[in-house]
This record gives C-alpha cells, structure tokens and sequence, in this order.
C-alpha cells in the first residue's frame, strides 16, 4: 500500500463537488433513525448489532438518483449521518437497560441526554486524532468496514446498484414477519418449542430441556452476516444452557420440597423459561463478565500501544504550518473541540444534579466526579476504540469490555469512599454508559472518516454530519427502548402466592407506592413440561395493587411485584419487556451484574462463578469465550435461528467456491449479493418487529384489539413455522448465490487500486 503522501483519494482535494446539502442530511438523518431503531430491536433480542453502513449507502446512492444525479460525497455524507444512530444505539443497549436490572425505571428524556453527551465526546475526542489514524497509519490500520463502504460508494459513482438485493430483501422479510410475528397477525406461532421429557421408567430423561427457535428473519439475516463459525460458537452455548445445564437443575432438584435460592418456586414446578431466566442466567452473566475481561486483557497489549502512540502524536498538529489546509484535511478546529468538551462537562453536571435518576439523588461532589470520570475513561475508551477498529472491525472491537473496565474501577472509587447505596449504582451505569457510547461512536466515526479520506471527502463536513446523526437519532433510540419494554412487558400470576408484610419488607425489598394503571391481562404461568397456551385474565381495577420491588433479596427473586393489600400477599410478577425471553439484553444484565457484585455483594455468587468456570474451561480449549458466553447467557430460541443463518452462509460459500465466483477480498465479501439481502431482512424484522410493539402499545392504550389469526386457526402449527422459516433461509441461499451487475464495477475499481 503506497504511503499517505502519494495517496490519491477517488476525487482530489483541488475539486470541490456537492457534499454537505441538505437533502444528504435529511436522508441521513431519516436512516438514523430508521436504524438507530433497529439496532436497538435487535441488539436487545439477539445481544449482537451489525454495521450500517454499507445497507444505507446503498439505499442512499439508489434514492439520491432517482432524484438527481448525487455526487460521491454526498452520499458519504448519507451514510455518514445515519451510521451515527447505530453507534450510538449500540452503545445504549449495552449499558443503559441495566438500570432496570437495578430496579431503576428508564425514562426517555435521560436516554436522550447521555446518548446525546456520550456521543458528541465520542466525536470531539475522535478529531484530533484524525489525522494519526486515518492519514499517518495509512498504510498500517485497515478500518475494514470503512475500505468496504468506500468501494461500494466508488462503484455506485461508475454507475453500479446494488439497491435491488437490499429492497427484495425487505420486501419479503416485511411480508413474511407480517404473518409470523406474535403481535401482527400471527398466523403461524412465532416460536415452534419442543419441550423433551422422556419418562422411561419414570426417570423423566431430559425434563426442563426445551429446543426453540425463534424464527425471525432478522435472526437469520444476523446469521448469515456473522458466518457459521461465530453462529456455531453460539449455538454450542445455547445447546450447553438448554439441554446440559437445565436438564441437570431438574434432575438434581426436582426432589427439593422447596425453592432453591435464587429462586421462588420449587425446582419440579419450573419451565424450561423459568429455569432460564432464574438460574442460566446469572451464570451467563457471570460467564459474559469473565469472558469480557478476558478479551480486554488479551487487546491490552493493542490498547497500550493505542495510548502511547495517541499521546506521543497528539502534538504535531501544533507545530503543522500555518497555511490554509487543503479541503481533504480540514478538521473542526481543536478551540472547538476544547471548548465543546468543556461545555459537555458542565451540561452532564447540571443534569446529574438537576435530573437524578428518581429515587437515586445524591450531592454534588458525586455529580462532579461522575462527569470528569466519563471524560477521563471517555478519551481514553475513545482512543483505544478508535485504534482497535481499524485493526479488527468494529464487529470484533471489545467495547463491552471496556465498558466493564469502566464500572469495575468506578464501582470500586464509590466502594473506597462509602458511596455503597442503590441511588451509586444508578450513577455508576451512567458514566458506563457515557463512555460505552463515546467508545462505540467513535470507532464508527473512525471507519466513517476511513471512508471519507479513501474517497476524498471534507472532513470538517463529515464530522458536522455525525453531530447531526447523534441529534436526531437519540429521539428514536430512547423512544425504541421504552416502547419495547412496555410492549414486551407481560403480567403473570404467581403460582403460590406469597404473604408478606408492608410494615417489615424483606431485605432488600421496597415500596414504589400504588401501581398506576387501571387495567392490565395476567397470565397464568405455563406448568412445567406443559405445551400449551396459557389462560388470560382481565384485571380492570389494578390500581389498588402496591408495586414492590426487589434487588438482591435472599427471599424474592430480583424483579417488580404486585402487592394486594388486601390479602397481605404478592399475587402477580410485572415482567418487564427488557430482560425477559424476547429481550434479553445479556449485556445490561452483565453491567448491572458487575455493579451489584461490588457496590451491594448480593449476588448468587455460586452461579456466577460457575459461569466463570466454564469461561476457563472453553478459553482452555482454544476457544474465543466471548461468543460462547454470550450463546449460554441468551435463549437457544434466538441462538438456533442464528445458527440457521449461519449454515446458509456456509453452504453459500461452499457453492460459490465450486463455481469459482466466491469473493476474494474482505471488502468484497461486505458487499456480496447475500450480505445486501441479508441486510435487508434485518431491517425488515427490526421494523415489522417494532410495528407489533407499537400494536401492543396501541391496544394497552385504547383497550382496542387489532385483529389477528386465532391460536386455533388451522396453519397455526410448529410444523408450519418450520417449513415457513426453511423457505425464507431458501430464499436467501437463492438470492445470495445470483451476481449483482454491480460486481463487474467492484472487479473494475479493485483493478485501479491495484
């Protein structure tokens, strides 16, 4: 690769084409909330996000064409502007959901505002070291995705598209989520289950085992992208949680008379979602913690480097000359960059201190800590982050266990000064998450700027334009989290109720005063082994219940209750939609898990460490733990249909090898026929899915129900599902092995680099 001072980017600094128009802004700004959305849907579902930026340059060349020829660097400036709402998004759902977990409600104005705060560092930080990343380490940092996106823009300037594979795949992903999703029409179920309990003799073989799939295209379009290996790493997790570990609770303790802690119930009565959710998970979360910090010790060596090279270069643009720089080299001004971060430090403290989390205020001194640590940790997260990208993509870059570095030395400054109370651990997840955002803000911004010096562009422009990105997409990212945890949330009855006193709550337990709807539909809890559908109640007078709410109890699972005063006895668990089956949020729960596990120590520590175990065991093996740990912590309903995807890839690849038409570079590969549609089924999913949500929001609303298929209608079987899943991975190995015309451009434009 030639050095950075005879590269000459696709158009030359002495042209001055289209680039920061308005139009370009508002398309940007349209698919950043679009995928910002997305991002958040699917992250909380399948706990992985995938890059956006090449689906919407895509969509962008394509579109900007129909009204008008666009020049390359608008549609750069398109695709820069909406990838912002996936890095932050990304950043949001791995760090802001914990607040749940800690018994804490979330609130759309505080998401707004530290994804906003979180984001901007993200990028101001990310400016001054432009042109050490991106100019000098030309030839060293390759920024895949970044190389990737700028021929897909190079080709759609030779006249090539490739929109049509991104739009078919949305098209039928949009029909056919429309007929599966739950809360659509539901015309077939959403999750075929097998429950196995083979009962010879009586010995009830595989009893609390259960295999699932939740048969959604964004899963299998998710698989496809991430390859069989990674899809396969995951499904042994899952495998290993679902027909190992939980089969083995119930042969061990099906015999107990009563629960065992954590949980309430006796072991013989549990679900296969029940065993889950009460003991698979805190040893995933466990195994995700260890398996995270594992990752980070093994970048530590990279991070170093990162750190020592950023500040021994940080300099040099001091001593650059004094002339007008050329148009590919203008920056934001560093004035700028310092004036902005101060002002971003004043604007989280006045919010920390005017804005607490409800229920968790504490004093000034704490505030002010907390918004000079998220700048200490932010810059130096931002640096790292923006280095690794470049070395290993975003999709492999450790932000989660940076984020766990972050929590573990904040949660231990509060544990040194006595700063122990519920009220700290909601601040520590704050500044987590500023910095969580920054970190994965700025690698995207790195692979953005990557794109903009391949292919020539202003980058003062392209930074402006993630600014404008962040903005814009923070309202959908804070509206999405909220709507899916009150859309997914569920009611269910509590098989034995349990008495308790208002006037002596348990360890660990408090009053949040009166719940305050009216009407609410209960579900009865499924029996163990039991396939059937459970029965509904209707409750229209649900306000005299009192909620309790449980954090690190020894006597009642972690999680919101319904209190009748009435009868003195906990009689219904709120389920919230975040955290539960269809939402997971394995890293949130793992963020709340850290803080927990330093600030209170009310942890299950049995099953976490277990998970650790098992973290060993695997790197033992040779095994990367991350993906493995994260496919035990999730539900093997998400981790099959991943998996699904990940085998049509492979059988893809294998047919495509035969034919001597597979693809012969990294970039290439970003950009095949199979990874557009399988972008396109993501997006399908993640908006059809966020349609149902919205179905559920309006009817809880109005006491309307929009109408859908009975469970009773004849096509709803798990037979159906499956044959309906296996047609859509057809169509996908169908789509993925016909060639783009645009391919022919991509051979041309590899030409000329070489």
């Amino acid at each position: 690769m030639a050095e950075h001072t005879t590269f000459r980017p696709f158009v030359p600094a002495s042209e001055d084409r289209k680039e920061l128009s308005i139009r370009a802004l508002l398309l940007g700004s349209i698919f950043g909330v679009i995928f910002g959305a997305v991002t958040v849907y699917v992250g909380l579902r399948a706990g992985l996000t995938v890059a956006a930026s090449i689906p919407i340059s895509v969509l962008s060349i394509s579109i900007l064409r129909a009204f008008g020829r666009a020049s390359i660097l608008e549609n750069n400036i398109v695709q820069t502007t909406g990838n912002a709402g996936q890095s932050i998004a990304s950043g949001v759902i791995f760090t802001l959901p914990a607040l749940i977990f800690l018994g804490f409600d979330l609130e759309s104005s505080r998401i707004f505002a530290l994804a906003l705060f979180g984001g901007w560092l993200g990028v101001l930080f990310m400016i001054p070291l432009r042109r050490q990343l991106i100019v000098e380490e030309h030839g060293t940092l390759t920024y895949p995705e970044g190389t990737a996106c700028a021929d897909v823009l190079q080709a759609g300037e030779r006249g090539g598209s490739f929109a049509s594979r991104v739009f078919l795949g949305l098209g039928l992903g949009g029909l056919y989520t429309l007929f599966q999703n739950e809360n659509l029409l539901s015309l077939f179920p959403a999750t075929p289950n097998w429950s196995p309990n083979f009962d010879p003799n009586g010995q009830q073989i595989l009893k609390g085992a259960a295999i699932r799939a939740d048969v959604t295209p964004e899963y299998l379009g998710v698989g496809y992208i991430i390859g069989l290996r990674v899809s396969a790493i995951m499904l042994a997790g899952g495998v290993f949680s679902w027909l190992v570990l939980m089969p083995a609770i119930v042969f061990f303790g099906k015999h107990l008379a009563g629960p065992l802690y954590p949980g309430v119930v006796p072991i013989a009565q549990m679900s296969p979602s029940e065993l889950w959710s009460t003991y698979v998970r805190p040893m995933g979360a466990g195994a995700v913690a260890a398996s995270g910090l594992i990752t980070l010790l093994r970048t530590a060596p990279t991070i170093v480097s990162a750190l020592t090279s950023g500040f021994a270069k940080m300099g040099l643009s001091k001593g650059a000359a004094t002339d007008k720089p050329l148009r590919t080299e203008n920056d934001i001004p560093m004035s700028v960059v310092i004036a902005g971060s101060l002002v971003l430090i004043l604007l989280m403290f006045l919010f920390l201190q005017f804005k607490p989390v409800p229920g968790a205020q504490v004093g000034w001194l704490a505030n002010l800590a907390a918004s000079l640590l998220v700048v200490v940790f932010g810059f130096l997260f931002v640096t790292v982050s923006a280095r690794i990208v470049g070395i290993v993509g975003s999709s492999a870059s450790p932000v989660s266990g940076m984020t766990i570095a972050t929590l573990m030395a904040v949660s231990a400054i509060f544990l040194v000064k006595g700063w122990t109370a519920p009220a700290f651990g909601a601040l520590a997840i704050t500044i987590g998450g500023m910095v969580c955002i920054a970190a994965s803000n700025a690698g995207d911004t790195s692979q953005d700027l990557k794109t903009g010096f391949l292919i020539g562009a202003t980058p003062w422009k392209q930074q402006v334009a993630v600014m404008v990105g962040v903005i814009v997409s923070v309202f959908s990212i804070g509206a999405t989290l909220n709507a899916m945890n009150k859309g997914l949330e569920s009611f269910q009855q509590l098989p034995t109720p349990r008495a308790i006193s208002l006037a002596a709550l348990p360890d660990g337990v408090s009053n949040q005063g009166n719940f305050k709807r009216d009407h609410v539909t209960v579900t009865e809890r499924p029996v163990a082994g039991s396939s059937g559908s459970a029965a509904h109640e209707e409750l229209s007078d649900a306000t005299k219940y009192v909620v309790l709410n449980s954090i690190g109890s020894a006597t009642l699972q972690d999680g919101k209750y319904l209190y009748d005063p009435a009868t003195g006895r906990i009689e219904v668990q709120w389920v919230q939609g975040i955290g539960s089956e269809k939402a997971a949020a394995p890293q949130g729960r793992l963020m709340a898990t850290v803080i927990n596990g330093i600030l209170s120590r009310k942890l299950p520590w049995s099953l976490v460490l277990l998970g650790v175990a098992l973290v060993i065991g695997i790197e033992l093996l040779g095994v990367r733990s991350l993906t493995f740990a994260v496919g035990a912590y999730l539900s093997i309903g998400t981790t099959l249909a991943i998996f699904v995807g990940g085998v049509v890839r492979w059988m893809v690849d294998s047919a495509l090898a035969k034919s001597g038409d597979g693809p012969k570079t990294e970039a290439e590969s970003e950009i095949s026929s199979g990874s557009l549609y399988a972008s396109g089924l993501i997006a399908a999913g993640g908006i059809m899915g966020l349609l149902g949500v919205c179905v559920k929001l309006y009817e809880a609303a109005t006491d309307k129900v929009i109408p859908s298929f009975s469970s009773t209608n004849p096509l709803h079987k798990d037979w159906i599902s499956v044959i309906s899943f296996a047609a859509l991975a057809f169509s996908l190995y169908y789509f993925a092995r016909k060639p783009l015309d645009s391919e022919k451009i991509l051979e041309q434009v590899e030409s000329e680099e070489l």
